[in-house]
């Protein structure tokens, strides 16, 4: 069940979602070598009834290259209502980047964990 931590989570849109992906994984000063260095991310996402026979979190995964963990999640009975999912992203800034990119275009509401640690491993 999904908690309300909704200070925790800024709205992520097309205009911040590219530098918020690749600030958050590569201090200044560094070039794209850092782009393939392994970080993670969290954020929410909310999936309207209507995309709800898409795999869009499984294309996350077989598209993007990134590990998916499903932190929490609502969905409503019978699957009549929007999911809402906290999802925990693992894989380089450039997929994770790709990623976003993927969810902004399906015009997903997307929210930034601003609390989570994201560094390297």
């Amino acid at each position: 069940m999904l908690t309300d931590d909704s200070d925790r989570y800024a709205p992520l849109n097309r205009e911040n979602q590219e530098a918020t992906a690749l600030d958050a994984s590569q201090p200044s000063g560094q070039d794209s070598a850092a782009d393939h260095r392994y970080t993670q991310t969290r954020i929410r996402i909310r999936i309207p009834k209507n995309y709800h026979q898409e795999p869009v979190i499984s294309r996350l995964i077989s598209q993007h290259g990134l590990t998916v963990n499903i932190t929490a999640a609502l969905l409503g009975a019978n699957a009549r209502d929007d999911g809402w999912f906290d999802l925990e992203l693992q894989g380089t800034a450039a997929q994770i980047d790709s990623a976003l990119l993927y969810l902004n275009e399906l015009d997903l509401e997307i929210w930034h964990d601003s609390s989570a640690q994201e560094d390297g491993w």
